[in-house]
């Protein structure tokens, strides 16, 4: 397991991170999202609350250019399930999910952002919190080392996650022209504090020219019951 923190601040450019854990305290399933910009168009953006879920909007709707991938429902919840993405694809797993297909399933009409030369990989994390357990899967649809001929799927799910644990995928491994996908299993890493104190961590280890917008989301696991953080760059 490694520093969140350090991991966070040793990259310039993770691009978007979903991380998935479990509070330090065992009581709380954990998720944070972020969003960042190297372009005037991805910078331009902010999180607002949409439903039980958030979405991405125009800071200055004036200056909006292509809304193709940047504007978005990143978090939206179908019953006991909590789904993080860094796209569309979140209603295409809700959609699915909705209509009895798994996670897994609903994301294989997808693959990753038409974006070349970077091809985005598409990031997602799914939260299932039911009768007192909790478990999550992640997922990454990405290029083959940058072929957009092939795309290569990989699913990672997480059973009882230990408390003070996480997980960290993100879509670049650092800033680069392309900017190279990630690669490997999701990170584990730490989750320590409470809400306040996990979010206000998180913020600060971004990169100060390039972070945008920050969501954090705290489930109690006994009670289904959450508590949210929003931080925008741009107020």
């Amino acid at each position: 397991m490694v520093s969140l923190k350090q991991e966070l601040s040793e990259n310039s450019y993770p691009g978007r991170g979903i991380v998935i854990g479990r509070s330090e305290d065992g009581k709380s399933a954990v998720t944070a999202y972020f969003i960042m910009g190297r372009s005037s168009n991805s910078r331009n953006r902010v999180f607002v609350k949409e439903g039980e879920g958030i979405r991405t909007q125009a800071f200055d709707p004036s200056k909006l250019e292509d809304p193709s991938l940047i504007i978005y429902a990143p978090v939206r919840v179908l019953g006991n399930d909590t789904i993080v993405t860094n796209g569309d694809q979140t209603d295409t797993i809700y959609d699915g999910m909705a209509s009895g297909e798994t996670f897994e399933q609903s994301l294989r009409c997808r693959e990753f952002e038409p974006d070349g030369p970077n091809y985005t990989p598409r990031i997602s994390g799914l939260m299932h919190v039911e009768g007192g357990k909790y478990d999550f899967t992640m997922s990454i649809l990405k290029s083959n080392d940058g072929d957009p001929d092939c795309c290569n799927r990989y699913t990672f799910a997480y059973d009882n996650p230990k408390a003070g644990e996480g997980r960290f995928i993100h879509t670049y491994i650092g800033d680069g022209n392309p900017l190279p996908s990630f690669a490997g299993e999701p990170t584990k890493v730490d989750v320590s504090g409470n809400i306040d104190s996990f979010t206000e961590m998180v913020w600060n280890a971004l990169n100060e020219d390039n972070k945008v917008s920050l969501f954090v989301r705290f489930i109690d696991i006994a009670t289904g019951t959450y508590e949210t953080r929003i931080v925008n760059k741009n107020q």
